[in-house]
């Protein structure tokens, strides 16, 4: 009960610190969610494709570039590689699609010439990807059957041109799960952040080599003190992540009373565990208060560049994204980005998120056993 008192009594020390940094950082989550909401609403669009055709602009070709135009925005005036490339890399396109040469006459053949493409793998070139294979699937069938040509673009043209009602069949909403991948995303850099800059303020007390040395001559068996400091440090990491699902229950609502929502909620709290663990590692190694804030923006601001807190991952370069899966907000956010594709919870689709719960569990362990070496050797050298 002493460690506890005495760590309450330096949170009370340090409690406008507390207060002021927890404030900033739900006011920026706050921020975060609603600048999301407001770009996250649905609205009818057409992908940008691009078109090389290499065959004669007649017949079924003539026919399906109309088609591509009618359904999407067509950019011009890129030619060469690097351009279609750049083009590409700057979402100026979302897909490319090769026309090869002699495409007419050897689909008529029945030969089904390879139609090449180039997306940016966004669901704007998963929607282009959509409108491509429509028209090949419905050309496919009417060549089978012997169609001629002329039929075959009249049937396309005819059948093409009707407009169909969509029902959405899914009981969840698509734009409330992005929201709430969003925010928490978003707090893998809140927690991290408001957990090293407290938990390493107060350590710095107890660190005081006074304070460990009157701990050592206690005969206070070192685990136990550990163990007694990591358990109050993480009774106010919890609070703060209550501060956060209280919060997503009042700005996201009913999605969090679901199945998607007690996993996000779950996995958050496992992250809060690990950020505690490593805030608890980073005070019992460094003591400087004014190397805090520096530890802070290094740890928290990288963790959250590198690993699609602020930039999704479906964004980051490959080697970006390699280098963050030896943090663990990389594998706290792959889950978020699972969950909110999550429609059917069974073993199969929820293993995936159970393996990253797994890894970051596994971080945890590592960081308490770095930790109690590190402290039983400074206790040695004092």
């Amino acid at each position: 009960m002493t460690i506890f008192k005495t760590f309450l009594k330096i949170i009370n020390k340090y409690k406008i610190t507390v207060i002021i940094y927890t404030t900033i950082l739900l006011i920026f989550g706050i921020f975060n969610i609603t600048t999301n909401d407001s770009a996250i609403d649905f609205s009818s669009s057409k992908p940008n494709i691009l078109i090389i055709n290499n065959d004669s602009d007649k017949g079924l070709t003539r026919c399906l570039i109309n088609y591509l135009k009618e359904n999407a925005n067509i950019i011009e005036n890129k030619t060469t590689e690097e351009e279609i490339d750049d083009a590409i890399f700057y979402r100026e396109a979302n897909y490319v699609i090769y026309i090869p040469k002699g495409y007419n006459e050897l689909f008529m053949t029945g030969e089904n010439p390879t139609i090449n493409i180039k997306s940016t793998g966004d669901y704007q070139a998963s929607l282009a990807n959509l409108i491509l294979e429509r028209f090949l699937n419905m050309a496919n069938i009417y060549q089978k059957n012997n169609f001629s040509e002329e039929e075959i673009i009249k049937n396309i043209n005819s059948s093409l041109n009707n407009s169909t009602n969509i029902t959405l069949t899914s009981k969840l909403d698509r734009e409330v799960l992005l929201k709430a991948s969003n925010y928490f995303n978003f707090a893998s850099y809140s927690l991290m952040a408001g957990a090293i800059q407290i938990i390493c303020l107060v350590l710095s007390t107890f660190r005081n080599k006074n304070i460990l040395k009157r701990t050592i001559v206690s005969g206070l068996d070192y685990k136990t003190y550990n163990r007694k400091l990591l358990l109050a440090n993480s009774i106010f990491s919890i609070v703060l992540w209550l501060f956060y699902i209280l919060l997503s229950f009042i700005l996201i609502g009913d999605i969090m009373f679901t199945t998607q929502g007690l996993l996000f909620v779950v996995n958050s709290f496992i992250f809060t565990i690990i950020a505690t663990i490593i805030a608890f590692l980073i005070g019992n190694l460094i003591t400087d208060k004014n190397a805090i804030n520096g530890i802070v923006n290094t740890i928290a601001l990288g963790s959250a560049f590198l690993c699609g807190a602020f930039v999704p991952q479906e964004y980051l370069p490959t080697s970006v994204l390699n280098i963050a899966h030896i943090l663990p907000s990389y594998w706290f956010i792959a889950s978020n980005e699972l969950i909110k594709k999550l429609e059917l919870v069974n073993f199969e689709t929820l293993k995936p998120i159970i393996i990253n719960f797994s890894i970051l569990v596994l971080f945890g362990v590592i960081f308490i056993i770095i930790t109690l070496t590190s402290t039983k050797k400074k206790q040695k050298v004092l």
